[in-house]
């Protein structure tokens, strides 16, 4: 008896219109941008108050859980503490931070001097550079005109 093939042993036919493309479709997209390189003399900027007020509750975290090794779980005491903390527990942390602000931002406009002032000399040199290529260009044209003027006086 003569059987025919069926569905389950037929081979499959591939759809191309369902082919994931993955060669083709990445070289079309744009490339990535490269990060800009940190200045590593630009100063960090200020702590905000929690982050003060953390630098004093770890230190006492560690006292009293000298076995916990996790970091999350001191994190999220700290957080949960400084939620319930009030606004007069917190004002000492607040003008700690302001504290630092302000020593930041003097810090930040003598960095911005600096940057400023280097770079407009980079500017001055370029317009004198642009100055002498101007004069060049002007005494190559003055000769041309002069040398036209000699062959007119020769004929």
């Amino acid at each position: 008896m003569k059987r025919g093939k069926s569905k389950a042993e037929a081979p499959k036919k591939v759809d191309s219109r369902l082919s994931v493309k993955k060669g083709g479709e990445r070289a079309a997209k744009k490339p990535r941008k490269t990060k800009v390189a940190k200045d590593p003399n630009k100063p960090k900027r200020p702590p905000s108050a929690f982050f003060v007020f953390m630098e004093e509750f770890r230190k006492t975290y560690k006292e009293k859980h000298p076995n916990n090794k996790s970091v999350s779980v001191v994190g999220k005491a700290g957080g949960d503490k400084w939620k319930s903390l009030s606004e007069a527990e917190k004002a000492p942390f607040v003008a700690k931070a302001a504290k630092y602000k302000t020593e930041y931002t003097k810090q930040l406009a003598a960095y911005n001097n600096k940057e400023q002032s280097g770079g407009g000399s980079r500017a001055a040199d370029d317009d004198e550079e642009s100055d002498k290529s101007k004069s060049e260009v002007n005494d190559d044209e003055d000769d041309e005109e002069g040398s036209e003027e000699e062959e007119d006086d020769d004929e």
